[in-house]
Protein backbone atom coordinates (compact mmCIF):
# COMPACT_ATOMS: atom_id res chain seq x y z
CA UNK A 1 0.00 0.00 0.00
CA UNK A 2 1.28 3.53 -0.77
CA UNK A 3 1.58 5.54 2.13
CA UNK A 4 -0.73 8.12 0.17
CA UNK A 5 -3.46 5.65 0.54
CA UNK A 6 -2.87 4.84 4.52
CA UNK A 7 -5.95 5.35 7.02
CA UNK A 8 -4.96 7.02 9.41
CA UNK A 9 -6.66 8.13 12.73
CA UNK A 10 -8.13 11.60 13.14
CA UNK A 11 -5.83 12.88 15.89
CA UNK A 12 -4.35 12.18 18.49
CA UNK A 13 -7.55 11.52 20.68
CA UNK A 14 -8.51 9.00 18.70
CA UNK A 15 -5.01 7.35 18.28
CA UNK A 16 -4.97 7.35 22.41
CA UNK A 17 -8.48 6.00 23.08
CA UNK A 18 -7.59 3.27 20.78
CA UNK A 19 -4.37 2.34 21.96
CA UNK A 20 -6.47 2.05 24.98
CA UNK A 21 -8.71 0.22 24.32
CA UNK A 22 -6.27 -2.12 22.83
CA UNK A 23 -4.44 -1.95 26.15
CA UNK A 24 -7.69 -2.33 28.34
CA UNK A 25 -8.21 -5.92 28.19
CA UNK A 26 -9.29 -8.84 29.80
CA UNK A 27 -5.45 -8.87 30.97
CA UNK A 28 -6.04 -5.94 32.43
CA UNK A 29 -9.54 -7.33 33.91
CA UNK A 30 -8.89 -10.58 34.96
CA UNK A 31 -4.98 -11.24 35.10
CA UNK A 32 -3.74 -8.00 36.72
CA UNK A 33 -6.36 -8.31 39.98
CA UNK A 34 -5.30 -12.15 40.13
CA UNK A 35 -1.28 -11.30 40.24
CA UNK A 36 -2.10 -8.14 42.95
CA UNK A 37 -3.82 -10.85 45.12
CA UNK A 38 -0.69 -13.51 44.34
CA UNK A 39 1.92 -11.37 44.96
CA UNK A 40 1.43 -9.24 48.09
CA UNK A 41 -0.91 -6.44 46.58
CA UNK A 42 0.97 -3.24 47.47
CA UNK A 43 4.40 -4.60 46.85
CA UNK A 44 2.62 -5.96 43.12
CA UNK A 45 1.26 -2.05 42.46
CA UNK A 46 4.52 -0.14 43.33
CA UNK A 47 6.74 -3.01 40.69
CA UNK A 48 4.21 -3.09 38.33
CA UNK A 49 3.59 1.09 38.53
CA UNK A 50 7.75 1.69 38.49
CA UNK A 51 8.21 -0.82 35.08
CA UNK A 52 5.23 0.81 33.64
CA UNK A 53 6.93 4.41 33.91
CA UNK A 54 10.09 3.11 32.30
CA UNK A 55 10.43 -0.90 30.84
CA UNK A 56 6.77 -0.24 29.79
CA UNK A 57 7.36 3.12 28.29
CA UNK A 58 11.01 2.35 26.60
CA UNK A 59 8.50 -0.48 24.77
CA UNK A 60 5.47 1.88 23.66
CA UNK A 61 7.69 3.89 22.31
CA UNK A 62 9.89 2.27 20.38
CA UNK A 63 6.75 0.42 18.17
CA UNK A 64 4.78 3.38 18.18
CA UNK A 65 7.74 5.17 16.82
CA UNK A 66 8.85 2.44 14.46
CA UNK A 67 5.20 2.39 12.98
CA UNK A 68 4.68 6.17 12.40
CA UNK A 69 8.65 6.34 11.09
CA UNK A 70 7.70 3.72 8.28
CA UNK A 71 4.06 3.97 8.30
CA UNK A 72 3.95 0.06 7.70
CA UNK A 73 2.37 -2.62 9.88
CA UNK A 74 4.23 -4.80 11.86
CA UNK A 75 5.33 -7.65 9.42
CA UNK A 76 6.97 -5.16 7.15
CA UNK A 77 8.00 -2.03 9.39
CA UNK A 78 11.24 -3.68 10.91
CA UNK A 79 12.53 -4.40 7.73
CA UNK A 80 12.47 -1.01 6.80
CA UNK A 81 14.37 0.08 9.70
CA UNK A 82 17.27 -2.55 9.20
CA UNK A 83 17.15 -5.29 6.67
CA UNK A 84 18.70 -7.74 8.27
CA UNK A 85 16.19 -7.50 11.17
CA UNK A 86 13.00 -7.99 9.04
CA UNK A 87 12.27 -11.22 10.62
CA UNK A 88 11.06 -9.53 13.84
CA UNK A 89 8.24 -8.73 12.30
CA UNK A 90 7.62 -12.22 10.91
CA UNK A 91 7.39 -13.19 14.83
CA UNK A 92 5.63 -9.84 15.87
CA UNK A 93 2.42 -10.85 13.37
CA UNK A 94 3.08 -14.59 14.50
CA UNK A 95 1.83 -13.31 18.05
CA UNK A 96 -1.45 -11.84 16.63
CA UNK A 97 -1.76 -14.48 14.95
CA UNK A 98 -1.89 -17.42 17.48
CA UNK A 99 -3.57 -14.77 20.00
CA UNK A 100 -6.83 -13.88 18.35
CA UNK A 101 -8.82 -17.45 17.67
CA UNK A 102 -8.41 -18.22 21.81
CA UNK A 103 -9.21 -14.82 23.12
CA UNK A 104 -12.35 -14.65 20.61
CA UNK A 105 -13.16 -17.73 22.31
CA UNK A 106 -12.81 -16.16 25.83
CA UNK A 107 -14.42 -13.35 24.47
CA UNK A 108 -17.61 -15.80 23.78
CA UNK A 109 -17.39 -17.36 27.41
CA UNK A 110 -18.13 -13.34 28.66
CA UNK A 111 -20.51 -13.16 25.95
CA UNK A 112 -22.57 -16.40 27.47
CA UNK A 113 -22.03 -15.12 31.05
CA UNK A 114 -23.49 -11.47 30.38
CA UNK A 115 -26.23 -13.44 29.01
CA UNK A 116 -27.07 -15.61 31.53
CA UNK A 117 -26.79 -12.46 34.01
CA UNK A 118 -29.13 -10.39 31.73
CA UNK A 119 -31.72 -13.02 31.29
CA UNK A 120 -32.01 -13.40 35.34
CA UNK A 121 -29.78 -16.95 35.48
CA UNK A 122 -26.84 -15.47 37.36
CA UNK A 123 -27.57 -17.35 40.24
CA UNK A 124 -27.20 -20.67 37.80
CA UNK A 125 -23.91 -19.29 36.89
CA UNK A 126 -23.08 -19.16 40.27
CA UNK A 127 -23.21 -23.14 40.73
CA UNK A 128 -20.03 -25.24 41.05
CA UNK A 129 -19.64 -27.27 38.07
CA UNK A 130 -21.27 -24.60 35.47
CA UNK A 131 -18.28 -23.10 33.09
CA UNK A 132 -16.74 -26.46 33.46
CA UNK A 133 -20.10 -27.53 31.81
CA UNK A 134 -19.86 -24.85 29.58
CA UNK A 135 -16.85 -25.46 27.78
CA UNK A 136 -16.98 -28.93 27.86
CA UNK A 137 -20.08 -28.13 25.67
CA UNK A 138 -19.83 -29.22 22.24
CA UNK A 139 -21.90 -27.08 20.55
CA UNK A 140 -22.52 -23.15 23.10
CA UNK A 141 -18.76 -22.31 23.32
CA UNK A 142 -18.39 -22.90 19.19
CA UNK A 143 -21.57 -20.67 18.90
CA UNK A 144 -20.30 -17.51 21.11
CA UNK A 145 -16.79 -17.72 19.95
CA UNK A 146 -18.84 -17.04 16.48
CA UNK A 147 -20.69 -14.33 17.80
CA UNK A 148 -17.16 -12.25 19.29
CA UNK A 149 -15.24 -12.92 16.40
CA UNK A 150 -18.37 -11.67 13.99
CA UNK A 151 -18.24 -8.58 16.78
CA UNK A 152 -14.63 -8.13 16.24
CA UNK A 153 -14.41 -8.60 12.40
CA UNK A 154 -17.05 -5.89 11.25
CA UNK A 155 -15.06 -3.35 13.63
CA UNK A 156 -12.19 -4.28 11.64
CA UNK A 157 -14.21 -4.10 8.24
CA UNK A 158 -14.92 -0.66 9.13
CA UNK A 159 -10.98 0.75 8.91
CA UNK A 160 -9.31 3.06 11.25
CA UNK A 161 -11.74 6.04 11.13
CA UNK A 162 -15.08 4.16 10.77
CA UNK A 163 -14.34 1.46 12.66
CA UNK A 164 -11.13 1.41 15.29
CA UNK A 165 -11.50 4.86 15.92
CA UNK A 166 -15.27 5.67 16.03
CA UNK A 167 -15.38 1.85 18.44
CA UNK A 168 -12.76 3.38 21.03
CA UNK A 169 -14.34 7.22 21.11
CA UNK A 170 -17.95 5.66 22.40
CA UNK A 171 -16.64 2.57 24.00
CA UNK A 172 -13.73 3.69 26.23
CA UNK A 173 -15.75 5.93 28.05
CA UNK A 174 -18.36 4.43 28.87
CA UNK A 175 -15.86 1.21 29.90
CA UNK A 176 -13.99 3.39 32.08
CA UNK A 177 -17.03 4.75 33.91
CA UNK A 178 -18.43 1.52 34.49
CA UNK A 179 -15.46 0.84 35.89
CA UNK A 180 -15.13 3.28 37.98
CA UNK A 181 -18.90 2.58 39.72
CA UNK A 182 -17.93 -1.22 40.27
CA UNK A 183 -15.14 0.15 42.06
CA UNK A 184 -16.58 2.40 44.53
CA UNK A 185 -19.59 -0.10 45.53
CA UNK A 186 -16.90 -3.10 46.25
CA UNK A 187 -15.70 -0.85 48.75
CA UNK A 188 -18.92 -0.65 50.09
CA UNK A 189 -19.52 -4.86 50.74
CA UNK A 190 -19.48 -6.60 54.02
CA UNK A 191 -19.75 -10.10 55.07
CA UNK A 192 -20.39 -11.82 58.18
CA UNK A 193 -18.94 -15.80 57.90
CA UNK A 194 -20.64 -18.74 60.02
CA UNK A 195 -18.39 -18.04 62.23
CA UNK A 196 -19.28 -14.34 63.16
CA UNK A 197 -15.88 -12.98 60.90
CA UNK A 198 -16.85 -9.76 59.43
CA UNK A 199 -15.04 -8.99 55.85
CA UNK A 200 -15.46 -5.21 54.65
CA UNK A 201 -14.55 -3.64 51.24
CA UNK A 202 -12.15 -1.71 53.11
CA UNK A 203 -10.67 -4.60 54.29
CA UNK A 204 -10.36 -5.85 51.02
CA UNK A 205 -8.63 -2.37 49.96
CA UNK A 206 -5.98 -3.49 52.70
CA UNK A 207 -5.41 -6.09 51.43
CA UNK A 208 -4.79 -4.93 47.56
CA UNK A 209 -2.71 -1.35 48.35
CA UNK A 210 -1.16 -1.86 51.70
CA UNK A 211 2.48 -3.92 50.84
CA UNK A 212 3.45 -6.58 53.69
CA UNK A 213 7.19 -7.09 53.78
CA UNK A 214 7.12 -9.61 56.54
CA UNK A 215 8.27 -12.57 55.63
CA UNK A 216 9.00 -11.35 52.36
CA UNK A 217 12.19 -13.66 50.85
CA UNK A 218 14.66 -12.24 47.97
CA UNK A 219 12.61 -14.91 45.88
CA UNK A 220 9.25 -13.54 46.65
CA UNK A 221 10.59 -10.15 45.14
CA UNK A 222 11.81 -11.64 42.10
CA UNK A 223 8.71 -13.53 41.38
CA UNK A 224 6.63 -10.95 42.05
CA UNK A 225 9.22 -8.37 39.62
CA UNK A 226 9.56 -10.83 36.59
CA UNK A 227 4.74 -10.96 37.00
CA UNK A 228 4.52 -7.30 36.71
CA UNK A 229 6.96 -7.06 33.90
CA UNK A 230 5.10 -10.19 32.28
CA UNK A 231 1.79 -8.50 32.91
CA UNK A 232 2.82 -5.30 31.48
CA UNK A 233 2.99 -6.97 27.71
CA UNK A 234 -0.41 -7.43 28.17
CA UNK A 235 -1.36 -4.50 29.35
CA UNK A 236 0.45 -2.15 26.66
CA UNK A 237 -0.09 -4.32 24.16
CA UNK A 238 3.41 -4.24 23.15
CA UNK A 239 5.69 -7.20 21.52
CA UNK A 240 2.64 -8.26 19.51
CA UNK A 241 2.82 -5.62 16.51
CA UNK A 242 -0.70 -3.99 17.59
CA UNK A 243 1.50 -0.83 18.19
CA UNK A 244 3.36 -0.90 15.59
CA UNK A 245 0.07 -1.13 13.17
CA UNK A 246 -1.95 1.68 15.36
CA UNK A 247 1.71 4.04 15.39
CA UNK A 248 1.65 3.48 11.38
CA UNK A 249 -1.93 5.08 11.42
CA UNK A 250 -0.52 8.44 13.39
CA UNK A 251 0.02 11.43 12.10
CA UNK A 252 3.41 12.70 11.48
CA UNK A 253 2.34 16.33 13.06
CA UNK A 254 0.64 14.32 16.08
CA UNK A 255 2.52 14.95 19.97
CA UNK A 256 3.91 11.13 20.05
CA UNK A 257 5.87 11.42 23.49
CA UNK A 258 2.36 12.94 24.82
CA UNK A 259 0.05 10.66 23.27
CA UNK A 260 2.30 7.94 25.10
CA UNK A 261 2.01 9.41 28.43
CA UNK A 262 -1.59 9.32 28.17
CA UNK A 263 -1.95 5.69 27.25
CA UNK A 264 0.57 4.97 29.81
CA UNK A 265 -1.72 7.02 32.47
CA UNK A 266 -5.00 5.46 30.74
CA UNK A 267 -3.79 2.01 31.10
CA UNK A 268 -2.16 2.10 34.71
CA UNK A 269 -5.24 3.37 36.42
CA UNK A 270 -7.64 1.07 34.37
CA UNK A 271 -5.56 -1.19 35.06
CA UNK A 272 -5.41 -0.44 39.14
CA UNK A 273 -9.10 0.22 39.04
CA UNK A 274 -9.88 -3.10 37.90
CA UNK A 275 -8.10 -4.77 41.03
CA UNK A 276 -9.89 -2.50 43.18
CA UNK A 277 -12.62 -3.66 41.43
CA UNK A 278 -12.32 -7.28 41.90
CA UNK A 279 -9.91 -7.56 44.78
CA UNK A 280 -11.99 -6.12 47.60
CA UNK A 281 -15.48 -7.98 46.30
CA UNK A 282 -13.87 -11.34 45.88
CA UNK A 283 -12.26 -10.91 49.78
CA UNK A 284 -15.18 -9.73 51.50
CA UNK A 285 -17.36 -12.73 50.32
CA UNK A 286 -14.47 -15.46 49.89
CA UNK A 287 -11.17 -14.14 51.75
CA UNK A 288 -7.62 -14.38 49.87
CA UNK A 289 -8.33 -18.16 48.58
CA UNK A 290 -11.17 -16.71 45.98
CA UNK A 291 -8.30 -15.36 43.93
CA UNK A 292 -7.37 -18.03 41.87
CA UNK A 293 -5.94 -17.56 38.53
CA UNK A 294 -7.02 -17.48 34.98
CA UNK A 295 -10.86 -18.30 33.94
CA UNK A 296 -11.52 -19.60 37.42
CA UNK A 297 -11.62 -16.32 39.01
CA UNK A 298 -13.43 -14.43 36.32
CA UNK A 299 -16.06 -17.44 35.54
CA UNK A 300 -16.23 -18.98 38.67
CA UNK A 301 -14.92 -16.89 42.36
CA UNK A 302 -16.91 -13.83 40.70
CA UNK A 303 -20.14 -15.35 39.96
CA UNK A 304 -20.26 -16.76 43.33
CA UNK A 305 -19.47 -12.93 44.60
CA UNK A 306 -22.63 -11.51 42.57
CA UNK A 307 -24.68 -14.38 43.78
CA UNK A 308 -23.75 -13.75 47.90
CA UNK A 309 -24.94 -9.80 46.87
CA UNK A 310 -28.90 -10.88 46.91
CA UNK A 311 -30.68 -8.82 43.91
CA UNK A 312 -28.08 -6.19 43.60
CA UNK A 313 -26.06 -9.10 42.39
CA UNK A 314 -27.80 -9.76 39.25
CA UNK A 315 -27.36 -6.20 38.39
CA UNK A 316 -24.16 -5.68 39.13
CA UNK A 317 -22.96 -8.62 37.36
CA UNK A 318 -24.61 -7.68 34.18
CA UNK A 319 -23.06 -4.78 34.38
CA UNK A 320 -19.39 -6.51 35.36
CA UNK A 321 -19.34 -8.89 32.31
CA UNK A 322 -21.19 -5.68 29.83
CA UNK A 323 -17.80 -3.86 30.79
CA UNK A 324 -15.96 -6.95 30.39
CA UNK A 325 -17.44 -7.33 26.95
CA UNK A 326 -16.43 -3.74 25.85
CA UNK A 327 -13.23 -4.21 27.23
CA UNK A 328 -12.88 -7.40 25.33
CA UNK A 329 -13.63 -6.53 21.89
CA UNK A 330 -11.62 -2.98 22.00
CA UNK A 331 -8.49 -5.38 22.37
CA UNK A 332 -9.56 -8.42 20.12
CA UNK A 333 -9.86 -5.40 17.48
CA UNK A 334 -6.52 -4.61 17.51
CA UNK A 335 -5.27 -8.04 17.83
CA UNK A 336 -6.93 -8.68 14.06
CA UNK A 337 -6.03 -5.26 12.76
CA UNK A 338 -2.48 -6.10 13.62
CA UNK A 339 -3.10 -8.86 11.23
CA UNK A 340 -5.17 -7.47 8.64
CA UNK A 341 -2.56 -4.43 8.43
CA UNK A 342 0.00 -6.87 7.66
CA UNK A 343 -1.56 -8.75 4.94
CA UNK A 344 -2.57 -5.54 3.19
CA UNK A 345 1.34 -3.81 3.41
CA UNK A 346 2.70 -7.51 2.29
CA UNK A 347 0.77 -8.80 -0.03
CA UNK A 348 -0.95 -5.23 -1.21
CA UNK A 349 -4.65 -6.40 -0.71
CA UNK A 350 -7.59 -4.49 0.31
CA UNK A 351 -8.94 -4.27 3.70
CA UNK A 352 -11.73 -6.54 2.88
CA UNK A 353 -10.33 -9.15 1.34
CA UNK A 354 -7.27 -8.99 3.85
CA UNK A 355 -9.68 -9.16 6.72
CA UNK A 356 -11.99 -12.13 4.86
CA UNK A 357 -8.42 -14.04 5.29
CA UNK A 358 -7.90 -13.72 9.16
CA UNK A 359 -11.77 -14.02 9.50
CA UNK A 360 -11.97 -18.00 7.83
CA UNK A 361 -8.48 -18.43 9.55
CA UNK A 362 -9.54 -17.46 13.14
CA UNK A 363 -13.18 -19.16 12.68
CA UNK A 364 -11.64 -22.49 11.66
CA UNK A 365 -8.40 -22.67 14.65
CA UNK A 366 -11.36 -20.84 16.91
CA UNK A 367 -13.32 -24.15 16.74
CA UNK A 368 -10.38 -26.20 17.30
CA UNK A 369 -9.61 -23.99 20.74
CA UNK A 370 -13.37 -24.53 21.55
CA UNK A 371 -12.76 -28.15 21.22
CA UNK A 372 -9.60 -28.68 22.87
CA UNK A 373 -12.26 -28.84 26.07
CA UNK A 374 -14.19 -32.08 24.71
CA UNK A 375 -13.47 -33.88 21.64
CA UNK A 376 -9.74 -32.62 21.53
CA UNK A 377 -9.07 -32.68 25.64
CA UNK A 378 -5.31 -33.56 26.29
CA UNK A 379 -3.03 -32.58 28.81
CA UNK A 380 0.55 -31.59 27.96
CA UNK A 381 3.02 -30.62 30.68
CA UNK A 382 4.79 -27.27 29.74
CA UNK A 383 8.65 -26.24 30.24
CA UNK A 384 7.46 -24.05 32.86
CA UNK A 385 5.41 -27.01 34.82
CA UNK A 386 2.07 -25.98 34.24
CA UNK A 387 -0.16 -28.66 32.58
CA UNK A 388 -2.39 -27.04 29.59
CA UNK A 389 -4.68 -27.93 26.65
CA UNK A 390 -4.62 -26.39 23.40
CA UNK A 391 -5.89 -22.96 24.89
CA UNK A 392 -2.97 -22.85 27.56
CA UNK A 393 -0.29 -24.21 24.83
CA UNK A 394 -1.07 -21.16 22.32
CA UNK A 395 -1.15 -18.63 25.40
CA UNK A 396 1.80 -19.78 26.35
CA UNK A 397 3.83 -19.74 23.01
CA UNK A 398 2.46 -16.30 22.14
CA UNK A 399 2.93 -14.51 25.64
CA UNK A 400 6.02 -16.60 27.60
CA UNK A 401 7.99 -17.16 24.30
CA UNK A 402 7.54 -14.95 20.71
CA UNK A 403 6.55 -11.77 23.01
CA UNK A 404 9.95 -11.21 25.07
CA UNK A 405 11.18 -12.74 22.19
CA UNK A 406 10.22 -9.81 19.45
CA UNK A 407 10.89 -7.49 22.57
CA UNK A 408 14.36 -8.37 23.36
CA UNK A 409 15.05 -7.99 19.04
CA UNK A 410 13.27 -4.72 19.12
CA UNK A 411 15.92 -4.02 21.66
CA UNK A 412 18.99 -4.79 20.13
CA UNK A 413 17.36 -3.66 16.71
CA UNK A 414 16.77 -0.08 18.20
CA UNK A 415 19.46 0.26 20.77
CA UNK A 416 22.93 -1.08 19.24
CA UNK A 417 22.12 -1.40 15.10
CA UNK A 418 20.06 1.69 14.17
CA UNK A 419 20.93 3.45 17.71
CA UNK A 420 17.80 4.79 20.50
CA UNK A 421 18.68 8.35 18.02
CA UNK A 422 16.25 6.62 15.43
CA UNK A 423 13.09 6.75 17.73
CA UNK A 424 13.89 9.77 19.31
CA UNK A 425 14.14 11.67 16.28
CA UNK A 426 10.93 10.44 15.46
CA UNK A 427 9.63 11.22 18.64
CA UNK A 428 10.79 14.32 18.54
CA UNK A 429 10.14 15.36 14.92
CA UNK A 430 8.01 18.42 15.57
CA UNK A 431 10.42 20.06 18.09
CA UNK A 432 8.34 18.34 21.43
CA UNK A 433 10.54 17.64 24.09
CA UNK A 434 11.65 14.02 25.66
CA UNK A 435 12.07 14.51 28.90
CA UNK A 436 13.02 10.89 29.47
CA UNK A 437 15.35 10.94 26.63
CA UNK A 438 18.62 9.61 29.13
CA UNK A 439 16.15 6.49 30.45
CA UNK A 440 14.93 6.08 27.13
CA UNK A 441 18.86 5.07 25.83
CA UNK A 442 19.41 3.31 29.47
CA UNK A 443 16.49 1.09 29.11
CA UNK A 444 16.52 0.47 25.56
CA UNK A 445 20.64 -0.57 25.27
CA UNK A 446 20.57 -2.31 29.07
CA UNK A 447 18.03 -2.86 31.30
CA UNK A 448 15.14 -4.02 29.32
CA UNK A 449 17.33 -6.58 27.44
CA UNK A 450 18.41 -7.98 30.64
CA UNK A 451 15.40 -8.14 32.26
CA UNK A 452 13.54 -9.87 29.29
CA UNK A 453 16.63 -12.84 29.13
CA UNK A 454 15.58 -12.98 32.31
CA UNK A 455 11.93 -13.69 31.90
CA UNK A 456 12.65 -15.46 28.79
CA UNK A 457 15.04 -18.11 31.08
CA UNK A 458 11.61 -18.47 33.75
CA UNK A 459 9.49 -19.43 30.69
CA UNK A 460 11.98 -21.88 30.33
CA UNK A 461 12.09 -23.48 33.33
CA UNK A 462 15.44 -22.53 33.78
CA UNK A 463 15.58 -19.77 35.76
Amino acid sequence: MSEKKRSSFGGSVGFVLAAAGSAVGLGNIWRFPYLAAKDNGGLFILIYIILALTFGFTLLTTEVAIGRKTKQSPLTAYGKINKKFKGIGTIATLVPTIILPYYCAIGGWVLKYLADFATGKGVAAAQDGYFTGFITHEYLPIITMLIFMVLTAAVVFGGVNKGIEKLSRVLMPILLFLIIGISIYSLTLTHTDADGTVRTGLDGLKVYLIPNFKGITVKDFFVTLMDAMGQLFFSISVAMGIMVAYGSYVSDDTNLVKSINRIEIFDTVVALLAGLMIVPSVFVFMGTEGMAAGPSLMFISLPKVFGAMGGAGRFIGFVFFLMVAFAAVTSSVSVMEAIVSSIMDRFNLSRTKSAIIVLVYAIVVGVIVCLGYNKLYFEFKLPNGAVAQILDILDYISNNIFMPLVALLTCILIGWVAKPKTVIEEATKNGEKFSRKGLYIVMIKFVVPILICILLLQAFGIF
